[in-house]
This record gives C-alpha cells, sequence and structure tokens, in this order.
C-alpha cells in the first residue's frame, strides 16, 4: 500500500474545539490538517509512515441529526474537495448524537466510495441505528481510551484503504454488524452444536456461533384500576436541580438520585431551577421553562379537575446520560421502594 494516505477526520464541536453544547448547532467548518485528537490521528499515522491527516470537519451534534441533508452535503462537498482515500470519524465513544453524526459521515463516504471508520460504544446509538452500514472499532464509555480506540481505527482503517476485505468481527475487532457469511466448516452443524454443548455442560469455554444481544425482558407493572383514586409521582432523568447544583449531581453517567420538594408548587421557574444534563441543548429549559423534564403545571391541572387524587410532595431526579444499566436498574429499586411505601400508584417518568 502506499504510504500516501489522504485522512479527512470529522470530529464534533466538543473534540474539535469549537465548544460546549452552546456550539451545537454549528454546521460544519473544514480545517486544513489534524485538530484536536486529530494530533493523536497523525502521529498514529506516521509511526506507520501511512499518510497525514490532510483535512479535519467540525460539526455541531445538533446541526448534523436536525439538518442531514444540508450537513451532509457540506460534508460532500469536503470529500470532494480533499479527496480523501479514507475517512476517519471520532471517536466517540458513548456520545448519542456524536455517534450519529459519525455514522452519518461514514456512510456519506462509503457512497462516494471512500473507506472509512469509526469508533465508539458498542450501545451508542450510532451503532444501534446504522450498524449494518458500519465498521466500527469498539470503545469504552470515557475519552480516556481515546489512543487505544485511535490505534484499532488507524489498523482497521488502513487495510480499508488498501482496499481488504475485512474478516468476521469477532476475529478483526470490529462491533458486529449482523451480517452472516457462508463459509466452510471441518465439522457439520450439528457435530459443532454437540461440541459446544458438552462445553457448556462440562463448564469449559465456547463461543456461540449465533451472538444475540442480552436484553432484559422487563415485565410492566398491572394498569391502574381506577386512575382517579391514584397518588402519582414525578421523576425525571433530565437533570432537573434547584440553582447552583447544591447536591452536585454530575451531567452525566449518574450513580445517585435526588429529592427536591414540589410541596404547593404549581410550577418550577427558571430563578430557581436549572438543568445540570449534558446530553442535550439545556437552553430552553434553564432560560425559559423547566416543565420541559417536569410537566408539573399540567400534573397540578389534572390533580385540580379530579383526574388523580393527588401528587407525591417530592420529584425524584437523576442524570440518565451514559447511566450504566446495573446503576439504572439499582436507583429504580430503591426509588420504588420509597414510592411504595409513601403510597404511590403510579409513576409519571419524563425522560429526555
Amino acid at each position: 500500500m502506499s504510504n500516501q494516505v489522504r485522512v479527512l477526520h470529522y470530529l464534533n464541536q466538543f473534540f474539535g474545539g469549537v465548544g460546549s453544547e452552546d456550539k451545537a448547532n454549528i454546521p460544519p467548518e473544514c480545517h486544513e490538517g489534524p485538530v484536536g485528537p486529530g494530533r493523536l490521528l497523525q502521529a498514529t499515522l506516521r509511526s506507520s509512515s501511512a499518510g497525514s491527516v490532510v483535512a479535519t470537519v467540525v460539526c455541531g451534534d445538533n446541526y448534523i441529526v436536525e439538518n442531514e441533508q444540508q450537513a451532509l452535503e457540506e460534508v460532500g462537498a469536503a470529500l470532494d474537495r480533499y479527496k480523501p482515500n479514507l475517512v476517519v470519524a471520532g471517536p466517540a465513544f458513548d456520545a448519542g448524537r456524536y455517534g450519529l453524526g459519525c455514522a452519518l459521515v461514514c456512510m456519506a463516504a462509503n457512497a462516494r466510495g471512500i473507506p472509512a471508520i469509526t469508533g465508539m460504544h458498542p450501545e451508542n446509538t450510532g451503532v444501534l441505528t446504522h450498524r449494518l452500514h458500519l465498521t466500527a472499532v469498539p470503545t469504552g464509555a470515557e475519552a480516556s481510551g481515546m489512543q487505544a480506540a485511535m490505534e484499532r481505527m488507524v489498523r482497521l482503517g488502513l487495510r480499508l484503504a488498501a482496499g481488504e476485505e475485512l474478516g468476521p468481527a469477532m476475529e478483526e475487532g470490529y462491533v458486529p454488524r449482523g451480517i452472516r457469511r457462508a463459509v466452510d466448516h471441518s465439522q457439520t452443524g450439528a457435530e459443532r452444536a454437540y461440541s459446544m454443548m458438552m462445553a457448556r455442560v462440562s463448564g469449559d469455554e465456547y463461543v456461540s456461533e449465533v451472538q444475540a444481544p442480552g436484553y432484559e425482558t422487563v415485565s410492566p407493572a398491572p394498569p391502574i384500576k381506577d386512575v382517579s383514586k391514584a397518588n402519582i409521582a414525578l421523576v425525571t432523568s433530565g437533570g432537573l436541580v434547584p440553582k447552583g447544583n447544591p447536591d452536585n449531581q454530575v451531567g452525566g453517567r449518574a450513580r445517585d438520585f435526588f429529592r427536591y420538594s414540589i410541596d404547593g408548587l404549581d410550577r418550577l421557574g427558571t430563578d430557581d431551577w436549572e438543568s445540570v444534563h449534558m446530553g442535550f441543548s439545556t437552553v430552553h429549559l434553564n432560560t425559559r421553562d423547566p416543565s420541559y423534564v417536569l410537566p408539573l403545571p399540567i400534573v397540578r391541572e389534572i390533580e385540580r379537575e379530579g383526574v388523580i387524587a393527588g401528587v407525591y410532595s417530592h420529584f425524584l431526579s437523576t442524570t440518565g446520560n451514559g447511566t450504566p444499566v446495573t446503576t439504572a436498574r439499582r436507583m429504580g429499586s430503591e426509588i420504588g421502594s420509597e414510592l411504595r411505601a409513601a403510597g404511590i400508584d403510579g409513576v409519571l417518568l419524563v425522560a429526555t
């Protein structure tokens, strides 16, 4: 392979050094050479004498998701201008909108015949939505894994740029795309199945040929028989806290929830409340109306009309952004125990 691989790198506004949520709506902008994590990408490429980052496209997370066609037209113009041999997007780790942006850019590059590679957590929205069309290396949730992710992205990306066809995901180290290919085996299917069964019975290690996601089945609670006699609690994962965040709720990957009194209140105002959520733009919520994540006014209205019997004196708040399933399960159990003890019949859970 020629050592003159031309790489175009895609970053969101945060990793591109433009800003945080306040810049999530910026359209794509092009920069010559590497930017931010692109310098690590450049160093990784040079260590193998493989090529260089010729340009970086930076785009706001909101912009590319909400203005997909326009954003991809502008990204496409950059691809036509710089003529890269490889597009590297991210890595996005567990950031959902960033992951979607990386996925869209990779697919736009592939549509032009340009190989593309990205990296993100296997449960990132970008993977869950577009995995069939992506080559993505798996990453952890945190950006602390940037170097390892970049090295894997470069290794597979250079092979794609050389026109190589990658083998199975489990062997090559990318996120499975759900594609099954016919291959020759020395044993029949029945023989392989028997071997796996015996390994399982014996407690030995084995690898299934069918990778099924391990989603937990959660049985719904029985419906409320008479809503007019029900006491309802409000729970939000929108990161709503008193102004100044006195309990130090985190903006993502929360491990705790907090309770705040709404006794005697008909609505919450921006003078006293704010959201610390880092997974979406909180501008409207923090400057106009916290009801976006806690619809107290309408709940009070239906309470006065007798549609429900009453509202719990406190609302419970956490941040759902990037929270591990095990932590969410534990918090849910604790919330459920509190509400059951308080005689609550139902919960209005407002998510983002």
